[in-house]
């Protein structure tokens, strides 16, 4: 019964790491980037040096003092993938893979961002204080439960959300800085079947697969394991912004890790056949418990530049390092330390480019419009279905409603082109799936901005 606790044992290794790393339809990795609206329509261009806008408490500190009046920020963008697999697989034992390509596992999913920048006064008048909450990582696709994947991934739901307060000040016209304090909430929720049936069948003697009077038999005796934590986290972020000229500033942030200790459960469900066989021979693999794993979310550093061509119109450009080296593997213990698993992901930093404009077509309306190129920190020889990551290119539009002095409305639209990415992987119930994930996204953002 080795190969059968093992199966279990890597299943919990990827519950936890796996639903991390899966990836996300508008960034590589599991990143998220929608956090401003205007921000949005540009590619995401100029984030540490925008204007007007409370992403700025979390992208840069210091370009707070863009800022000199108090505002109140509210965005959601619905991001919504689209997503197909096409391939074949192979039971531990050699069997074909019964199911079919999982449908698609991507549902327009909104991401909400609130911000707050309010301008001190008196001797402080220098200092501009922020306070945001946002969604920087996170993910949530599910695929039928029948698919011939269904060994490595059924439901994957994380949810990482940061509540950040941050100070920035002017030391002269030309020149700031900024810093500020990450609190982060950390929530994941991950299932995948378990083919109990080749466990079985396999673990005296294979031939016992291709047996009809055996009772257990490949794909025919399928259970399920979801595994589920939740953690906070603490990090930091600073930044610089400086006025080269007066039609060009640059920005710098770097945002630090976040380091994590996830606590939960797993749990099992299993046929009645199963679970008294196990019962009878003593088993206590699948039994469920407590599990914790460590899992740090990545640092960034991110350059932006805006040059003012004219009084009515601005480019902007960024780039954007990810350290996603930070996620190399994962150990999932039980309380006491026991280590139940591992699983390498050996993920790669990567970089996201773009370019963006905007134009200033009266007081009242402004259009942007952008485009960009994200690498992937994924590797072929690591990939599976919990990771089908590849590089993108991005493609946006957007535009601004200045209702009033005080109150003005943005909208978004951006498309994600995925290329496709190639898996050849064995599940943690010794299944071999190999093909094709094909895929794009569309998103949709819409804020809403008083200023008083």
């Amino acid at each position: 019964m080795q190969n059968a606790s093992r199966f279990t044992l890597t299943a919990l290794a990827l519950g936890i790491a796996g639903v991390m790393a899966a990836g996300t339809a508008d960034a590589s990795g599991f990143q998220i980037r929608e956090n401003s609206v205007q921000n949005l329509g540009r590619a995401n261009a100029g984030t540490t040096v925008a204007w007007g806008d409370a992403s700025v408490v979390l992208n840069n500190p210091a370009a707070l003092v863009n800022n000199d009046r108090m505002l109140v920020q509210a965005d959601v963008t619905v991001i919504d993938l689209n997503a197909d697999f096409d391939g074949s697989g192979t039971s531990a034992v050699g069997t074909p893979l019964t199911g079919g390509n999982g449908g698609d596992p991507g549902e327009a999913t909104p991401v909400p961002h609130m911000g707050f920048v309010m301008p001190l006064s008196g001797g402080l008048e220098s200092v501009v204080v922020g306070a945001s909450v946002s969604a920087p990582f996170g993910l949530k696709t599910e695929y039928d439960p029948t698919w011939m994947g269904r060994y490595d991934a059924v439901v994957s739901d994380v949810k990482i959300v940061d509540l950040t307060f941050s100070a920035g000040i002017a030391f002269t016209e030309r020149f700031s800085l900024g810093a500020g304090i990450i609190l982060q909430r950390a929530d994941v929720t991950l299932s995948n079947a378990i083919d109990f049936g080749t466990a079985l069948c396999a673990a005296v003697n294979p031939a016992n697969c291709f047996n009809p009077a055996y009772p257990f038999q490949p794909q025919g005796a399928d259970g399920m394991v979801e595994v589920s934590g939740d953690d906070t986290g603490v990090g930091f972020v600073v930044g610089a912004q400086l006025r080269a000229a007066d039609n060009f500033v640059l920005g710098y942030a770097h945002r630090s890790e976040i380091k994590h200790t996830l606590d939960g459960t797993a749990d099992f469900t299993m046929p009645a056949a199963v679970a008294a066989t196990f019962a009878g021979m003593g088993i206590h693999a699948y039994d469920d418990g407590p599990i914790w794993a460590n899992l740090t979310t990545p640092s960034t550093d991110t350059f932006s530049a805006r040059w003012d061509v004219t009084d009515q119109f601005r480019l902007l450009g960024e780039v954007q390092w990810t350290g996603w080296e930070s996620l190399q593997e994962v150990d999932i213990r039980r309380p006491g330390g026991a280590v139940l698993g591992q699983e390498p992901f050996e993920w790669e930093d990567s970089i996201f480019y773009s370019v963006g404009g905007e134009f200033d077509f009266s007081e009242a309306f402004t259009f942007r419009f952008g485009v960009g190129y994200d690498e992937s920190p994924t590797k072929d020889e690591t990939r599976t279905p919990r990771l089908p990551d590849q590089e993108r290119m991005v493609y946006t539009l957007g535009a601004t409603w200045n209702v009033s002095p005080q109150l003005s409305i943005d909208a978004a639209y951006m498309r994600v082109e995925i290329d496709s990415p190639y898996v050849n992987t064995e599940s943690a119930s010794g299944s071999n799936l190999v093909g094709m994930f094909s895929g794009n996204a569309d998103l949709l953002g819409i804020a809403a901005r008083y200023r008083f």
